[in-house]
């Protein structure tokens, strides 16, 4: 047997799921500092692209075909006004900002998506990181939790900081059904057994690889980090933040018993129990905002989880003292038509669309920018992603002006283009 294929059946024992397993992420995320103290982070990625003019930009005015069949309501916050499906959201106005008019010219899902997740536009020599590997990099957390996890596998990756900064990927949960993490049942009795047999495994093969010193650093000193694996695997403490049937049911109740809201309640004990960032996709599959059909009873079934969820999320945070030092941003990947079409939906339309921060320093109680009377395009100046991205970074407490250095050999600035929306923060 050659080294190579020796390697490849290393790297798939004790595989967690797909991708890294939790011994390899582990390994390739150890911490230097301890910094349990600093902001954290939960970005609520709505792939597909939710319509902007149907949920936080609504034009009562314009002409039947462009206001489709939502009406704004009143909100907490004099002078402004949200769609009627979200009745929750309306009533915490005063928690976060919207952020009208963002603004760009890359109408693929998949090229926007980068963009959105990043803060650069796809490049060709260089592959920017998400956000929860930057703050993986920069806020490690405490050894025994990951700092960055995310709820479905993420898009992006770690981009040029490396593959030790990537997420930890936890299964969307299921009101009802037993967690998972990377195939790890949370049920009682078969966690820690399950490892330690898979532990045990790994120690007798590192017996067999010694000598083998040129393999990548990567596969060398798994057997440390396998322990490191098996004590977050079996502490109390990462046990306890991914379980949520330690929950009340009004708790449970209150999120939404559904995907989106139980992902929201699972983001919550996750950021309570000092994990740094959180990212929750809404896949397409199971939640889809790429309503390029029925675009209005789609969001019927679409925007009361979404509402019910994020306003819990907000109160949560709110009453455990955490919503100041936690920074909130849910935005999709760009706007959708501002004219419906024949099937009663939107299409692709990146020169609109719309965001919602909250936490941290952000001034909840206010809308910042505009689009004209169709909501096709900034009424003024707009906002790019990148600015998006800058002020998201700057409320999580990174300068988005920060330099890394690359895969192609040279520094990188982190939000090349971006700055911070002026009066969000």
């Amino acid at each position: 047997m050659n080294r190579d294929s020796t390697r490849r059946q290393f790297l798939k024992v004790g595989a967690l799921g797909t991708g890294l397993t939790l011994s390899q992420y582990l390994r390739l995320h150890a911490s230097q500092t301890d910094n349990a103290d600093k902001r954290s982070a939960i970005f609520i990625f709505m792939e597909g692209a939710p319509s902007h003019q149907d949920t936080f930009d609504l034009k009562p005015n314009a002409p039947v075909e462009v206001r489709g069949e939502f009406r704004p309501v009143k909100t907490s916050v004099a002078g402004v006004q949200i769609c009627e499906h979200l009745p929750m959201l309306a009533e915490r106005a005063n928690k976060y900002a919207i952020i009208r008019g963002i603004t760009h010219n890359v109408a693929d899902h998949g090229l926007a998506k980068k963009y959105l997740l990043t803060g650069n536009k796809a490049s060709q020599t260089v592959s920017y990181p998400e956000y929860g590997s930057v703050v993986s990099r920069e806020f490690p957390s405490v050894p025994n939790l990951p700092t960055y996890v995310s709820i479905d596998e993420s898009f992006v990756g770690p981009g040029y900081l490396g593959s030790r900064y990537s997420p930890l990927t936890a299964e969307k949960p299921r009101h009802g059904a037993p967690y998972t993490v990377r195939g790890i049942s949370l049920e009682d009795g078969l966690t820690v057994e399950k490892y330690r047999s898979q532990k045990q495994l790994l120690d007798d093969l590192d017996v067999a690889f010694k000598g083998f010193e040129d393999l990548d650093d990567q596969v060398r000193g798994m057997d440390r980090f396998a322990e490191q694996a098996f004590d977050i695997i079996s502490s109390p403490e990462a046990r306890a933040a991914f379980d949520l049937s330690q929950e009340k049911p009004s708790e449970s109740d209150r999120f939404g018993k559904h995907e989106f809201g139980q992902s929201l309640l699972l983001a919550a004990r996750l950021i309570e129990a000092g994990v740094h960032f959180v990212t929750v996709r809404l896949r397409p599959a199971e939640f889809d905002f790429d309503t390029h059909q029925d675009n209005f009873s789609r969001l019927r079934t679409l925007l009361p989880p979404f509402d019910r969820g994020l306003a819990a999320l907000f109160d949560r945070l709110e009453q455990r003292g955490l919503l100041s030092s936690t920074a909130i941003m849910a935005a999709g990947e760009f706007g959708r038509t501002p004219k419906i079409n024949k099937t009663g939906g939107r299409d692709h339309w990146a020169r609109a669309m719309c965001a919602v921060m909250a936490g941290g320093d952000v001034r909840g109680g206010q809308v910042i920018g505009a689009t004209d009377a169709t909501a096709a395009e900034p009424a003024s100046v707009g906002f790019s992603p990148d600015d998006l991205a800058a002020s998201f970074f700057n409320n999580i407490g990174i300068s988005p002006k920060a330099e890394f250095q690359s895969n192609v050999g040279r520094p990188i600035t982190l939000v090349r283009d971006g700055t911070p929306i002026h009066g969000l923060l």
